[in-house]
């Protein structure tokens, strides 16, 4: 386990020099001329997560991904492979399938047509009746390019985007020590929420929020200012990464129970070792990570057998453009998104799923945003918001304080008493990702 160099495409992620200045109007958040921009240059142009591998092991096993008012299927073929189709019947257009299930053949349940899993027609009633002929061993769904990383499924509808690893690099590269595949989905729940979709994202460039919004979380990850490191890739993606430590400027009251000391006394460190705060913090710190390089086979945290250092330890929270953020922890991966309403622009879809890796011995594990949850594989829960009400379940968690956030920050963008954001120096993440969304819709990318 070592010190990971810093990746060749990194760009520093609190430099501004490296900014053109783009403003972020409130027009991008409430116009559904933009709304409609964002869909014709970006949203069908970009790679969409569709679901997880865990989800088709068998041949027919499918997930169905619906967005705004498109929908794809991706299914296993009986080779192993996966292809992604849209879900529309080649016969009038009818939706094919909903959810996620297993099916020798697409049936459809209008006039019957049925499918195979491989998108060639099988079966049409009344095959005779064709002037054209017989369409059975002919017509095939429309098929998308459909491809898997880091145990996710997904899909382009554009023939000409990058292959998936180009477009998402270097994100392949960076975290290619983290067994991801292995991770098992704990929570999963869906939220609807009343505000436009690069809420997230702007929120998850940047840590300046943190000590107001998220008092609970500098006890135990440094998000100190000039303590996290900040990084910006060419194509958009970017992450800023936080030792998991106490901060050394936001601590808790002297006596109050410290969960860095939990975690200490996990991997058989005394904290009451050190002769002073700073001293635990930052020497307990290292003496983690010699813990954890010395015991981790023998405690069954396989998962470490390729992470460096850092990767041990640290907390690097990662944007993926446009709208997926995955937090990479020690024993688990949180992904976070937001998709657009199908036509409102001041509502979205915020998806949550914890995913842990699995420790020898452990039927429960933490699931960081939603509290214990047993080791297996969850429903999904979809609900309304409702200022909190309709998710009890996370009430308290980090992503529900920002989500209490969310309404109020897109009244905002209404207000003609705002005009642009001014960011400091560890913020320009987030104009960067509004300048290669721009990019987008103005013909550069």
């Amino acid at each position: 386990m070592t010190q990971a160099p810093r990746h060749p495409l990194t760009i520093d992620g609190r430099d501004p020099a490296s900014l053109r200045g783009d403003p972020i109007t409130g027009d991008r958040y409430t116009s559904a001329a933009f709304m409609q921009k964002e869909w014709d240059h970006m949203w069908t142009r970009i790679w969409h997560v569709a679901g997880r591998t865990a989800e088709l092991e068998e041949p027919g096993d499918y997930v169905v991904h619906d967005f705004r008012h498109e929908s794809v299927i991706c299914v296993r073929q009986d080779d192993g492979a996966i292809k992604a189709f849209y879900n529309a019947c080649g016969h009038r257009g009818m939706r094919l399938a909903d959810g996620a299930s297993s099916v020798r053949s697409f049936k459809c349940p209008y006039h019957g047509w049925r499918w195979g899993r491989d998108g060639v027609l099988e079966h049409a009633q009344d095959a005779h009746d064709f002037p054209q002929g017989n369409p059975c061993g002919k017509l095939k769904l429309k098929e998308l390019r459909c491809a898997t990383w880091g145990g996710f499924v997904w899909y382009t509808m554009d023939d000409n985007a990058p292959e998936l690893l180009d477009y998402l690099a270097p994100m392949p590269d960076i975290y290619k020590n983290y067994p991801m595949d292995t991770a098992v989905r704990v929570f999963w729940m869906k939220i609807n929420l009343n505000t436009n979709w690069k809420f997230a994202t702007d929120n998850f460039s940047e840590s300046y929020h943190t000590r107001t919004a998220h008092p609970q979380v500098p006890p135990w990850i440094d998000q100190d200012v000039d303590t996290a490191r900040h990084e910006m890739y060419p194509g958009g993606h970017g992450r800023t990464v936080q030792p998991m430590r106490p901060s050394l400027s936001d601590r808790l009251p002297d006596g109050a129970p410290h969960p860095f000391d939990f975690i200490l006394r996990q991997w058989g460190i005394d904290p009451e070792s050190y002769p002073d705060y700073e001293t635990k913090a930052m020497q307990g710190w290292l003496d983690l990570k010699a813990a954890k390089r010395a015991l981790w086979r023998e405690r069954g945290y396989v998962h470490y057998e390729h992470m460096d250092d850092e990767e041990i330890t640290d907390s690097p929270h990662t944007v993926i453009f446009p709208n997926v953020t995955i937090s990479f922890l020690p024993d688990n991966l949180v992904f976070f998104r937001t998709e657009p309403h199908p036509d409102d622009p001041g509502k979205c879809t915020f998806d949550l799923w914890c995913m842990a890796f699995p420790v020898e011995g452990r039927t429960e594990v933490e699931s960081i945003m939603a509290g214990p949850q047993p080791l297996r594989e969850a429903e999904m829960i979809w609900r309304d918001f409702d200022n909190g009400a309709g998710v009890p379940e996370i009430e308290g968690q980090i992503v529900y304080q920002d989500m209490m956030l969310a309404e109020g920050m897109q009244r905002g963008m209404h207000s003609r008493g705002y005009g642009d954001a001014y960011l400091t120096g560890q913020e320009t993440r987030v104009r960067y990702f509004h300048e290669v969304l721009n990019d987008y819709l103005e013909g550069r990318r």
